[in-house]
């Protein structure tokens, strides 16, 4: 879907295709017609933006079989799908029946981030759609914080550095402009803004940038307006929004609370938990510790479980949508545009207390529910 924001900028919105599962391209090229061309129609709209998640072997087929990737290309178009972001944040295997830290590995130290990356950006030149700006792929915050080490990061600022170098190459090479987005996540080397400014700050902005994923900067208690302003601050660009909302406990310590918040610890994901208390956050590194007694249960608690935009969760539960709906009025509310990809990313519908039957109507809700609040901002939707 394309929206028309106030001076001119086409914004582009999608769902993020890893709530899918497929790591070859036959399957990722089924979920087209499964998933994504269902949500178009269920919409009725005449062009459906998707942000695929290409697992490391489907990009390796892609690089490798020039067909493969004219075929992928053709299946996008003939379908009125378009792509314009990857999410490059999982490498591969995310829906074993167990992901939780294997997500963040191989991390920025690793040569398999940085060649799976360009690999990515590679690929994406080649299905942007020949009017697209731009193009965005969105990657892990250089690594979890517990496997990281000053050896580990000296490598890592080599790998940006040859990251910004490769994607000048793409452009030199194809005419079309990939930018890469670091996407702070909590438990991760940078989980919150500010780190990202101290991490992040000397990379190349031409190239790279924050992938500003809302759940995430509502489980760290971030102020949208400032974190947007710590970034314009620091020339940090926003190249992607990853539009997703966090569950919230007002009070974990009432007894309902605690039954809704433990149907929430499943097995699968990682759901990092934090709790607001004073001007202080504390945190652990998944919710069953939360339960456990890691956080008091006398203040508010955020959990790192994406939750449809478009629905509240299990009473006495909410989400953080205000939160959200604040992100989207700063970057794309005002005057100029500071984003212009938007993905929505909830790729927990398989693990909900209650998993919908209907994965297409449910999509279909929240990119509505998406459209309906930046039209509410003053953008205007786009046809073809």
């Amino acid at each position: 879907m394309r929206l028309r924001h106030v001076d001119g900028t086409t914004v582009h919105l999608a769902y993020c295709s890893n709530v899918h599962q497929a790591e070859d391209v036959d399957g990722v090229i089924g979920q087209l017609a499964t998933y994504a061309e269902p949500v178009r129609k269920r919409l009725g709209a005449d062009r459906l933006g998707i942000g695929l998640w290409l697992a490391r072997p489907v990009v390796t087929e892609l690089v490798e079989q020039p067909g493969l990737l004219a075929r992928l290309r053709a299946e996008l178009d003939s379908r009125g799908l378009e792509t314009v972001t990857l999410n490059a944040f999982p490498y591969s295997g995310f829906h074993r029946e167990v992901v939780k830290r294997d997500v963040y590995r191989p991390d920025w130290a690793d040569e398999q981030r940085l060649a799976y990356t360009l690999d990515c950006a590679r690929v994406l030149a080649a299905l942007l759609p020949d009017d697209a700006a731009r193009g965005s792929v969105s990657t892990l915050p250089l690594g979890w914080r517990t496997f990281w080490s000053p050896e580990r990061a000296d490598l890592a600022r080599t790998a940006l550095d040859r990251l910004a170098e490769g994607l000048a190459t793409v452009h030199a090479r194809t005419g079309r402009r990939i930018r890469v987005g670091f996407e702070p996540e909590p438990g991760c080397v940078v989980q919150t803004t500010a780190q990202a400014v101290t991490e992040l700050s000397a990379v190349d902005p031409e190239w790279l940038g924050i992938c500003l994923d809302t759940c995430h900067l509502a489980v760290q208690f971030e102020d949208p307006a400032a974190a947007v302003a710590r970034l314009r601050a620091a020339g940090l660009p926003v190249v992607k929004i990853q539009a997703s909302a966090a569950v919230e406990a007002p009070a974990p310590g009432d007894p309902d609370a605690r039954r809704a918040l433990a149907r929430l610890a499943e097995p699968r994901f990682l759901h990092q938990t934090r709790g607001r208390s004073g001007g202080g956050v504390a945190e652990v590194d998944d919710l069953p510790e939360a339960l456990d007694g890691g956080l008091r249960d006398d203040v508010p608690w955020r959990v790192h479980f994406h939750a449809p935009l478009n629905a509240e969760p299990e009473h006495p539960l909410r989400t953080t949508t205000p939160q959200l709906r604040m992100a989207l009025a700063e970057l794309v509310g005002g005057s100029a545009a500071l984003c212009d990809h938007i993905e929505v990313e909830t790729y927990t519908w398989s693990v909900l207390p209650h998993p919908t039957d209907d994965l297409v109507g449910g999509i279909a809700a929240e990119l509505a529910w998406s459209a309906d609040t930046l039209t509410g901002l003053g953008l205007t939707r786009e046809s073809r």
